[in-house]
């Protein structure tokens, strides 16, 4: 007969005293929830109830009247395009960069290119703006040069205070901000894997074909809707550069919380927040989604 031995007892941890009753949220997490709770949750609540009021204080939906037509209507459009645009320019080209970083670069190298991409994902605002105009304005020394050669980009119809201008100062950050977010992906393919098709008859293409991109897609779907988030609600550097030239949903916002208030819709720009609160939300549910996706190959 088979004696079956108690199973050893867990030992209690240590620190109990820092979890609330059930052990299921720690207190030391508070400061967080308090800090979530006043930065994000009390303005979007503040936002949503104002979007929903009208000058009187009573309640009315004729705040989102105005975003079904108009220059409303055109600066979500914009402003949804340009994010489309910057996210898949950014999420193509970091993903190629971040393939090479993984592959062929070496650990001191990688570092250091880390570093840069985290510097360069984070930059924006006035100072990013002034760099590109400085380098890439009608008169700046690029645009002489490609000139000189007989390329001259103005002439052909490109300007820096355009959409496309703006797309192409946005790439700057997006690129960076891609090869941060998709290399965890990258490092979750295992080797094993390769070694395994190899050994059942499979070539590179069948690998990349039925292997990596399944695993890999997810992740770069998610990394590009947080990207497509980050372009939709950029503000600062834009308004640097097209000086409201280019209807966007923020400097609409901007324009409005600056006291340039429509009559009779003092709420107007509460509710073009909101306008951009759901469609930030929609995306971060996918990014959520994809992200939930890749972790189960990683844990595998």
């Amino acid at each position: 007969m088979i004696e079956k031995t108690a199973a050893p007892a867990t030992k209690v941890a240590e620190g109990r005293s820092f979890f609330l009753k059930g052990d299921s949220v720690p207190i030391a997490l508070l400061p967080f929830f308090a800090f979530v709770t006043f930065f994000l949750l009390w303005p979007i609540s503040d936002v949503l109830i104002k979007s929903l009021k009208g000058n009187s204080g009573e309640w009315t939906l004729s705040n989102f009247e105005p975003m079904t037509h108009g220059i409303y209507l055109t600066a979500f459009q914009t402003s949804i395009e340009l994010g489309l645009i910057t996210a898949f320019i950014g999420a193509v080209v970091g993903a190629f960069f971040a393939f090479v970083i993984e592959n062929y670069a070496g650990r001191k190298l990688t570092a250091v290119l880390d570093s840069i991409s985290a510097v360069f994902a984070n930059s924006g605002g006035v100072p990013l703006a002034f760099m590109f105009i400085a380098s890439f304005g009608a008169n700046s020394a690029v645009i002489r040069i490609l000139r000189g050669i007989g390329l001259d980009l103005y002439a052909n119809g490109f300007s820096l205070f355009s959409l496309t201008g703006v797309a192409f100062v946005y790439s700057f950050f997006q690129i960076p901000l891609m090869v941060l977010v998709f290399k965890p992906a990258l490092k979750g393919l295992r080797k094993e894997w390769r070694e395994a098709s190899m050994s059942l008859g499979g070539s590179n293409w069948d690998f990349i074909r039925r292997i990596a991109v399944p695993v890999l897609f997810p992740s770069f779907f998610g990394s590009m809707l947080l990207l497509f988030a980050g372009g939709f609600s950029a503000y600062a550097t834009a308004r640097a550069m097209t000086v409201g030239n280019v209807p966007l949903v923020p400097l609409i916002i901007g324009t409005l919380v600056d006291g340039n208030v429509i009559a009779n819709k003092a709420n107007q720009g509460a509710a073009l927040a909101v306008g951009m609160i759901l469609v930030a939300v929609i995306a971060m549910t996918g990014y959520v989604w994809a992200q939930r996706t890749t972790s189960k190959w990683q844990a595998r």
